[in-house]
């Protein structure tokens, strides 16, 4: 893994450097992944805007987790693109006791063997345009790309799976890429714990609860191959054109 080692962000990786089925590898520089970026000190702006050539950041978050966490500091610089695509579904947001027991009954019913999985295939289900939106904001980005949620696991996850399928990367090694985010999940939490918006819900759980497991998205790509045909079918049903799917490929190898 092309582990990035920021001051003020701690899941940051390149995704350069994955085999691909062709017996190739996915070119570096081009596609970057990670946790918030809300802590980003003066030394990781220089790296990633100056040595990494940053241009776009596609943040996955909702917009109430935009606003109570602020802007980052890359929001300051100007030829820096922002664009936000959250694959949270509007109604997530009724909290009330009937929405949230009706969520959890449509979850556990999607995919019953992981809860996770089935999270992800409410993402596909209910935010495809969003999915969408995030890679051809990738496809547009004249320098490196960076994607983005509040842990880099799981929005960020199911994304950059779906960006390294239309690279053709192998499939055990994009299930090899979500799971590396366990390796820095403690201080993951830890930063998660140190904010108001996030604080509240990481320690509801044991720690190993929030841990990405190889057969979670494994069982995802499954479902998607068999529930959707694929991820190039669930992209082209929603709008992004077989020029866009090369587009990406070429992008993403180089």
């Amino acid at each position: 893994m092309l582990w990035l080692d920021l001051e003020g962000a701690v899941n940051v990786r390149d995704v350069g450097g994955i085999p691909t089925t062709d017996g190739g590898k996915t070119a570096p520089g081009r596609l970057l992944r990670s946790d918030n970026l809300q802590d980003l000190s003066p030394a990781d702006v220089t790296l990633l805007t100056d040595q990494l050539r940053l241009s776009t950041v596609v943040d996955l978050r909702s917009p109430s987790e935009v606003n109570a966490e602020g802007p980052t500091p890359l929001t300051r610089l100007e030829h820096i693109t922002h664009v936000n695509h959250s694959l949270i579904p509007d109604h997530a947001y009724d909290a009330s006791a009937e929405a949230l027991l009706v969520r959890r009954q449509r979850e556990e019913q999607r995919y019953p063997g992981d809860p996770s999985t089935a999270h992800y295939l409410g993402y596909v289900e209910h935010r495809p345009d969003s999915i969408v939106a995030a890679l051809r904001a990738v496809n547009r980005s004249p320098g490196a790309s960076l994607v983005h949620c509040a842990a880099g696991k799981d929005r960020t996850g199911v994304v950059v799976a779906f960006a390294l399928s239309v690279a053709d990367a192998r499939r055990e090694d994009i299930i090899r890429d979500y799971a590396a985010t366990g390796q820095r999940l403690p201080r993951i939490l830890d930063r998660l714990r140190s904010s108001a918006t996030y604080a509240g819900d990481i320690d509801k759980v044991p720690e190993d609860h929030h841990r990405p497991r190889e057969e979670t998205m494994e069982a995802f790509l499954e479902q998607i191959d068999k529930r959707h045909g694929g991820v190039t079918d669930v992209l082209g049903r929603n709008g992004f054109t077989d020029d866009e799917l090369d587009a990406l490929y070429r992008k993403l190898r180089g």
